[in-house]
């Protein structure tokens, strides 16, 4: 049976709020830029924009440009997980380590910062420190369970 950590909701929530964010300066930036009529006769008394006008005028554009990044980059990651099957530990489906190859696992933060690290060895012999935080992953604490079974 496969234990499955999938994508935390923490990072996708923190994602939407920063394009919901995003996209509200751009509105009010919008707003004051050219619908605002004090605004407008503030920063440009004789005619000419001054560089909070300027802004306010030219910064939307690449405010909701951000936010649709920030969103194509979500629709990307959305399927990420955390594998931890009968044979090894798989991490978003392309990196596969073998319980056989773990060599430790450090769990001393899990609790209070939520997260923990591993160190396995690569079939070229070479030993990567891979650290997993419950800020990218839930279900995280079935997976270390899982995984602290399968090396003792």
């Amino acid at each position: 049976m496969a234990i499955v950590a999938p994508l935390s909701k923490y990072k996708v929530k923190t994602y939407l709020i920063y394009m919901a964010v995003l996209v509200g300066f751009a509105a009010f930036c919008v707003y004051d830029g050219y619908f605002n009529e004090s605004f407008r006769e503030k920063h440009s008394p004789d005619g000419k924009p001054d560089g909070t006008m300027v802004f306010n005028q030219k910064a939307p554009v690449y405010l909701v440009g951000a936010a649709v990044l920030l969103g194509v980059y979500l629709l990307v990651i959305r399927n990420k997980k955390v594998v931890a099957d009968d044979n090894a530990l798989v991490i978003d489906g392309k990196t596969s380590i073998p319980y056989d190859s773990v060599q430790k696992i450090d769990k001393t933060d899990f609790d209070k910062k939520g997260h923990f690290t591993f160190t396995y060895k690569t079939p070229e012999g070479k030993e990567i420190d891979r650290k997993i935080s419950d800020r990218n992953y839930d279900n995280l604490k079935a997976v270390l369970d899982h995984l602290v079974a399968k090396i003792s």
